[in-house]
């Protein structure tokens, strides 16, 4: 028996809430809990048609993961690779979609990067900090999300205080020269919630560069805030910002082999989040209006110490504001209603200096998105809702389009069974890059897909043993892809080394399992990924082909226990099989298992100290070919709260 059937066997029994896998520690696998993200306001999981993982406070204290996308791909359907070490380019993909078309929300704003060629979000520089929230939307959610959302949404959400006055303090180290050092200080009173919080986290790392000998260090720099001010019993302005500033060190290409070695490189990113807004609640509550104003602003640069006279060697900068507003309304018992309109400019800017031209003036551009969605939700039946939705958009370069979405819940009374089915239209507008860079076509039409996903839930024991599994499937067509030059395309034009143009086609279908038990002082958890892509696109060598950096088998189980003298310990594996890491499929990145081990103590009831040991076997893997990974390391801190 191989190691994949191993994860599946425990995968079958049994098997995790579809919206509540977490790793150790998670609470919140009742069937009313509360989601947010999956219809943009809060509701009770039940009613929920869509697949959906939360990852709550305690899950995330639980983990005692520093970086955000270690924590996210241990749930379903959730691949990812990483260019050497912490800080290294991070790309998630979901249900075998592409890494840039999953929409990324801090605190309500979107954080994707109109700069990057793909539009997508580098996860490298998002530590778990001041994080009390995440939930993971798998499925085209474009209708209330808009562009990307054609693999799902990750939505993170920063802490917001309960009390008059708290504040809570980490400090951890170990190995690698490693150090995170976060606090926060907050309060609520009868008006005003408050929160400051910040964080540095360093590390020597490991080389990027497989082969290396020359560690490349990580630091990281980061600020969040929020204050939210009640100005009358219905009426508060709300304000919050993320801030975070990191320096990379990384190995290139250097002459005059051009070939793969340790360099001195580096790369910094600063990005920041910022919105404010204005709720309102009219008619007793029942009309919940919101006006807002989102910015966000990344700004990337990379460094070449050893080129004399050139040490700018890029330099990148992307822009969002969007205005908006949202409304939701309770119609009638039952019955709900979100609608809202959004107006959204992106900005980008890019050079890439080198020797012959060491001041090239840079490309920029921006474009216009005017959007209005509307969705209904309502229970037309004892325990089955039903959800439906429309959005239009209107992109000043390719014009309109209009998608749909539609979803049921079924809650079996008196059986602890939730039945779900989803449909979702996807999209994803051409980036600023594809549409006005050198390799640019103001042709391109917009990427576009179709998902379809069915599943079962059942809950025993009054939530003690959860159980699911839920069928996926998504098609994608007009996808963007570039195409070298010279080449048969017409847009081959003389003098262009590339384009791109509207040539994909793929295709991905799966099976998501995942299982919780929790018995006293023991808690199991486990889930389970079957994920089958396929290149479809017409005339393309590599139709028929696996897509890249897509493992077909993943899966992940952790065991946790309580012990009499209140000692949490567990212990995580995360299997992830053979995949391609590249298109024509001649590249392999071997399958590997990681096991990790972790252990908690309260000294009271302010002060916690914790330690574990990461990749305990020392397994040497890769998720990016000829891209290091971090072997065996221990790590210990402390945590108090006053």
């Amino acid at each position: 028996m191989n190691r994949y059937s191993v994860f599946l066997l425990c995968a079958a029994a049994p098997f995790s809430a579809l919206a509540n896998d977490a790793p150790p520690g998670s609470l919140g696998s009742g069937i009313e809990d509360i989601v947010v993200t999956a219809t943009r306001a809060p509701q009770a999981l039940y009613k929920v048609g869509s697949s959906v993982t939360v990852l709550n406070a305690d899950a995330i204290k639980a983990s005692q993961s520093v970086v955000i996308s270690d924590l996210i791909t241990q749930t379903p359907g959730v691949a990812y690779s990483r260019n050497g070490g912490v800080g290294g380019v991070t790309a998630l993909r979901i249900r075998g979609a592409e890494t840039d078309q999953t929409v990324v929300i801090i605190d309500g704003v979107k954080l994707n990067d109109p700069s990057t060629a793909g539009g997508g979000y580098n996860f490298a520089n998002l530590l778990a900090g001041d994080v009390e929230r995440i939930e993971i939307l798998r499925g085209a959610q474009s209708t209330l999300w808009g562009s990307q959302a054609i693999g799902g949404v990750v939505s993170i959400q920063t802490a917001t205080p309960t009390k008059t006055r708290e504040s809570d303090v980490d400090v951890e180290g170990g190995s690698r020269e490693t150090m995170y050092l976060r606090g926060a200080s907050g309060g609520k009173t009868d008006r005003a919630v408050w929160r400051l919080a910040g964080s540095y986290y360093t590390t020597d790392g490991i080389s990027a560069f497989a082969n290396g000998a020359e560690d490349d260090s990580y630091e990281n720099t980061g600020l969040s805030g929020r204050v939210l001010f009640n100005v009358a019993d219905n009426v508060a302005f709300d304000v919050r910002a993320v801030y975070s500033d990191g320096k990379t060190e990384f190995d290139g290409f250097p002459a005059p082999l051009f070939a793969f070695a340790d360099t001195r490189e580096y790369g910094t990113v600063k990005e920041f989040t910022g919105y404010a807004g204005l709720n309102a609640d009219l008619f007793d509550g029942r009309l919940k209006n919101r006006i807002g104003y989102a910015y966000t602003d990344t700004d990337r640069d990379n460094f070449n110490p050893d080129l004399a006279g050139l040490a700018l060697t890029f330099d990148a900068a992307g822009k969002n504001k969007r205005w908006e507003y949202q409304g939701t309304l309770s119609i009638a018992d039952g019955w709900s209603a979100v609608f809202g309109l959004e107006n959204e400019r992106s900005s980008f800017r890019t050079a890439s200096p080198s020797p012959a031209a060491p001041n090239p003036a840079p490309l920029t551009n921006t474009a216009d998105l005017f959007s209005g969605y509307a969705q209904i939700q309502g229970e037309v039946a004892p325990g089955l809702t039903l959800t439906g939705g429309v959005r239009h958009d209107d992109h000043d370069t390719f014009g309109n389009r209009t998608l749909g979405q539609a979803a049921a819940a079924w809650r079996l009374e008196g059986t602890g069974t939730v039945l779900r089915a989803s449909y979702g239209e996807g999209f994803k507008a051409p980036t600023l890059f594809q549409l006005y860079s050198n390799f640019g076509n103001t042709r391109l039409n917009p990427e576009q897909a179709e998902s379809w996903d069915a599943g079962l839930e059942q809950h025993f024991a009054n939530d003690r043993v959860v159980l699911s599994a839920i069928w996926f499937q998504r098609r994608t067509t007009n996808q963007i892809d570039f195409v070298s030059c010279p080449s048969v395309n017409p847009l081959c034009t003389p003098g262009k080394s590339g384009v791109y143009d509207n040539i994909a086609r793929t295709k991905a279908h799966g099976i998501e399992a995942a299982g919780e038990v929790r018995l006293d002082n023991f808690t199991l958890q486990t889930n389970y990924t079957y994920t089958d892509t396929e290149n479809t696109s017409p005339g393309n060598a590599n139709r028929g082909k696996v897509l890249a950096r897509r493992p077909k088998h993943m899966g992940n189980l952790w065991l946790s226990y309580l012990w009499p003298a209140e000692l949490t310990t567990s212990v995580g594996v995360r299997y992830v099989g053979d995949n391609f890491d590249n298109a024509a499929n001649t590249f392999i990145l071997q399958d590997y298992t990681l096991v990790d081990l972790k252990a908690s103590y309260p000294i009271n009831g302010a002060v916690e100290i914790y330690g574990r040991v990461e990749n305990v076997f020392d397994k040497t893997y890769a998720t990016t070919r000829n891209y290091g990974s971090p072997g065996r390391g221990a790590f210990a801190g402390i945590r108090a709260t006053f």
